[in-house]
Order: C-alpha cells, then sequence, then structure tokens
C-alpha cells in the first residue's frame, strides 16, 4: 500500500477503497456538470435568450442539488446501496436526457419549459445525494486514519473541483464538437453506471440482493449504450418531427445547432431553431440586403461580409464587376464549409465561397474588427437577430464605430435589423444606435414572404442617393422599385428609443418582448 504524510506528520496508508472512492467524486463532479451543462445548452438552442437559459437551468440545478444534500441525512442504512442505486438513476436520467428533450422538442414552449426543469430538478436532486453519501462512506473507511473531518472534506472538494474543471474546459471544445449532446449525455451516464458497477464489486461483501444490482447495472449500461448509438437516429427522428421537413444536415458546433432541411418547397436553413432563409424567396433577402449598398457606392472594389457564412450575399456581391477583394468574417467554421462543399448548398450560393475573389476568415467580428486595420468600400454585416448577449454585442454603439473606422469615407455600410413591423422598437434601436456611433441613417424595408416584412439600415459618412443602375439578372429589385423600399407606412414609422450600449444592452431584452408577443 502507498503511503502519504498525514496532516499530523505521520505515515498514513492510503488504502484501495479511499482512492477508489475519491476518483469517484472525480467522475460524480464532471458527470453532474456535464449534464447542466446539457439542459443549459438544449435550452438556450430551443427556446432562445442563452443567457435567460443559462441562469434559470443552473439556479434551478443547484437548488434541487440543495435538496438532494438535505435528503441525504435520512440516508442511514445500506449506505453502499443506496450509493449504486443513486448512481445508476443518475445516469439513466441524466444520461438519457438530452436524448429525451431532443424527443420533446416539437412540444409547445410551456411543455417543453415543464419537461426541461423537471428532469433538471430530478437530476439534481439526485446529483446532490451523492457527495454526502461518498463522504459518509469515506468517513466510514477512515475511521482510523488520521486527519479527522476537516482533512476529509478538503479531499472530496477538491477532487469535486478538478472534475468540474475538466468537464468545463472539454464541454465545449472537445465532447459536443466530436460527439454531440445526445452521446456526451449517455457516454457520461455510463460514466456514473462505472462507478455503480465499481461500488459493486468493491462492496459486494456487504450488499444485499448482491443479482438484483448487478441487473440493474446490466439493464441501465445496455439503455446507455443503446441511447449512445443511437444517437443520430434519435436527433434525425427528432428534428424531422420539429422542422416538418426532411434533415439534409444537423450538426451543433461549439457556437449553435446547424439545420439544413428540404422539401419540394425548398431548402431551409435553421440556426439555434431560427429559420434563417428559406430557398424560394432568399433572394428577395440577400438582394435587399447588398444591392442598395452596392450600387450607391457606385463602383466598390474591397468588400468586408461579417456573418453571412451561407455565401448568399457574397453571390450578391460578386455580380458587381468592379469588385476585386471580399473578405468574409464568419464565427463558426462548419457554416463555411458546409455551404462550400455541399453540391446542393453550394448551387443555391453559385459556389461563392470559393471563389477566388473572396477570402473566409473565422473569428468573431467584433474581435477581428479590433485586431485589423483594412478599410473597406462597402460592409455588410448579416448577423442573426440579437436573440442574446453575445450576438447583442454586435448591435451596440461600441461595433457600429469599429465599422465606422474601416469604412473608406465614401463608403457604405449596411446592416440587417429585424422586421420594422413586428419588432419596430428593436428596428429603430439599431438606427438610434448606429447614430450615436456617428454615422448617418437611411433605413429601408422590404417584404420576404418566410420572414414577414424586414427591415435594413444603411450606414455612412455621406448622404445616401438612390442607385440610378443595379446589376443585370436581378429577381425583385429594380431601379424603378428601389424608392418604394424607403418609405414606412405609419404603422412602421419611427419611434422613439434607447441606444444599445455593450453596459446595457436594451435591444436584446426589446427584441425577446416584441417577438415573444408573437409566440404567445
Amino acid at each position: 500500500m502507498a503511503e502519504v504524510l498525514s496532516p499530523v506528520g505521520e505515515r498514513a496508508s492510503v488504502r484501495p477503497v479511499e482512492v477508489a472512492l475519491l476518483a469517484s467524486v472525480f467522475v460524480v463532479a464532471a458527470c453532474g456538470l456535464v449534464y447542466e451543462l446539457a439542459a443549459g445548452t438544449l435550452a438556450s438552442y430551443l427556446l432562445g435568450d442563452s443567457i435567460l437559459q443559462f441562469s434559470t437551468v443552473i439556479g434551478t440545478y443547484l437548488f434541487a442539488m440543495g435538496v438532494g444534500s438535505y435528503l441525504s441525512r435520512f440516508f442511514e442504512r445500506q449506505l453502499v446501496a443506496h450509493f449504486l442505486r443513486i448512481e445508476l438513476l443518475v445516469g439513466l436520467v441524466g444520461g438519457l436526457m438530452p436524448a429525451a428533450l431532443f424527443a420533446l422538442q416539437s412540444l409547445s414552449g410551456g411543455s417543453f419549459r415543464f419537461a426541461l426543469y423537471l428532469l433538471v430538478l430530478a437530476v439534481g436532486v439526485l446529483v446532490g445525494l451523492e457527495i454526502p453519501l461518498v463522504m459518509r462512506l469515506l468517513r466510514r473507511h477512515n475511521r482510523h486514519e488520521g486527519g479527522g473531518l476537516g482533512h476529509l472534506v478538503s479531499q472530496v472538494l477538491t477532487f469535486d473541483y478538478l472534475g468540474a474543471l475538466a468537464v468545463a474546459i472539454a464541454f465545449p471544445l472537445l465532447l459536443v464538437p466530436h460527439l454531440g449532446l445526445i452521446r456526451t449525455g449517455a457516454f457520461f451516464g455510463l460514466l456514473n453506471a462505472a462507478v455503480a458497477v465499481w461500488a459493486l464489486l468493491l462492496f459486494r461483501g456487504e450488499l444485499r440482493r448482491f443479482a438484483a444490482h448487478a441487473l440493474a447495472c446490466a439493464l441501465t449500461i445496455a439503455a446507455l449504450l443503446a441511447a449512445f448509438v443511437a444517437a443520430d437516429a434519435v436527433t434525425t427522428w427528432a428534428e424531422d418531427r420539429f422542422y416538418a421537413d426532411h434533415v439534409l444536415y444537423s450538426e451543433t458546433s461549439a457556437y449553435q445547432r446547424v439545420v439544413v432541411t428540404a422539401s419540394k418547397q425548398g431548402v431551409r436553413l435553421f440556426l439555434n431553431g431560427n429559420l434563417q432563409f428559406h430557398s424560394r424567396d432568399e433572394y428577395r433577402y440577400h438582394e435587399a440586403l447588398v444591392h442598395p449598398a452596392m450600387a450607391a457606392h457606385g463602383a466598390p472594389k474591397n468588400v468586408l461580409v461579417l456573418g453571412g457564412g451561407d455565401g448568399m450575399a457574397a453571390r450578391e456581391i460578386l455580380k458587381y464587376a468592379s469588385v476585386e477583394r471580399v473578405t468574409l468574417v464568419e464565427l463558426d467554421p462548419h457554416m463555411t464549409q458546409l455551404f462550400s462543399t455541399q453540391p446542393l448548398l453550394r448551387q443555391l450560393n453559385a459556389d461563392s465561397l470559393l471563389s477566388p475573389k473572396l477570402k473566409v476568415v473565422n473569428a468573431d467580428a467584433f474581435a477581428w474588427l479590433e485586431q485589423n486595420t483594412d478599410s473597406f468600400d462597402v460592409i455588410v454585416a448579416d448577423f442573426p437577430d440579437p436573440t442574446n448577449f453575445s450576438i447583442g454585442k454586435l448591435y451596440t454603439a461600441s461595433f457600429y464605430r469599429l465599422i465606422d473606422q474601416h469604412l473608406n469615407a465614401s463608403g457604405f455600410a449596411v446592416v440587417q435589423t429585424t422586421s420594422p413591423l413586428i419588432a419596430r422598437k428593436s428596428f429603430w434601436t439599431v438606427a438610434t444606435t448606429i447614430e450615436a456611433a456617428g454615422l448617418g441613417t437611411a433605413p429601408y424595408h422590404a417584404h420576404v414572404p418566410s420572414f414577414g416584412e424586414w427591415g435594413f439600415i444603411l450606414a455612412s459618412r455621406r448622404p445616401f442617393r438612390m442607385p440610378t443602375a443595379l446589376p443585370e439578372g436581378l429577381r425583385f429589385l429594380s431601379v424603378a422599385d428601389l424608392p418604394t423600399l424607403f418609405n414606412f407606412p405609419l404603422d412602421m414609422a419611427r419611434v422613439t428609443t434607447q441606444v444599445n450600449r455593450l453596459s446595457n444592452q436594451v435591444l436584446v431584452q426589446t427584441f425577446e418582448d416584441e417577438w415573444g408577443r408573437v409566440h404567445q
């Protein structure tokens, strides 16, 4: 047996039981945090507003852990049997939770939330029971060793925090990108089951009904292995039901859930469950986004696209013979890889991402603008809507000041800006924010059937003048109809709004309030 110095300077042997129990603390902590992160991630994917979802999931989970810790006092006898059963339940409920939530995602928002928080409460209570039982088992097997309760608590908490640290790093960088949420949950459920098997073998002399416990372990492992193997089938089945169309491609990247569907009506792209385009009318959106700014400039040579990883905006930009270079800054490499390799999607963007004029940079747009010194004739900001603070920062005065710094004196920037009809206050908040950054604005809107009335804002240092020419072959815009885009009826007319700053992010809450009323 190995020997270590006890806190009082005496040699104390480290027994195999103690090593195994401390190792189980590490595994238990890692598994518990994975279930918490998986629930928060799925909630943010399917319900939006990641900060709200993570905050409420974590709060509920910690509360449930407190309840579990309190209930552990009532477990006085057969500690090993109780610990084994709890490990199996944690592994089963926590490990299958991502698969269950994916399967339930077609439920309405209220029903899904109920299922989500019910599962989080169940897992939290079970995880809260684990550590107190491990500590009592450790204390029971260390009664004749030095160190006392303080030493025991420090050991347990050290391994608990180390397990949490390991998972906190691995979850976004390794587990989700390579395994996906369902396999990640099932894998860590198997780790919980492995701890139960270890307890079964190590303490077999103390367990009553050994055969029943062994059967429970085997059945739990079988269920988790089945979930691990069938992860793709579960995801496909759930997403086919949720999106109503056949899912061509789906993947969870480090940044978002990317889903592409196809039907007789066309191809659709969803990010975190939110529709980004429909192939039947995306030309309306992208022509409106790109051409007023490009044509107003006259002869743009150097163009920057922020977001737009699908290549549709780049497709429209490349219709101008004057363009010499396009830089596309997209956070998620999965997006640019998908739309530059899949034949159907390459057809939609006319192979724009493979153009020798275009350079793809996978980076955060905010950070890239801070570090880069290039200037551009036209800047196109094609970001998702500001559903959370990480995206909302791309709609702040600080961000628009960065755009101003990279815009040539005669250049134009354009920002997609949600619906001025449904989210009227949100739309005009963006206009107010751009103006606070020192740029002039020219708001306009276009009707895109998949989205309804949609808004855009031109920003520049020089006055915007209506273009007198557009590229040939456009399907939506014409020189004669352009002025109508800049006229706003009374129900979309300007309202007084605040500036969206990094320090307040008022736009995120405003956006959630306005769009939330639509889905009620």
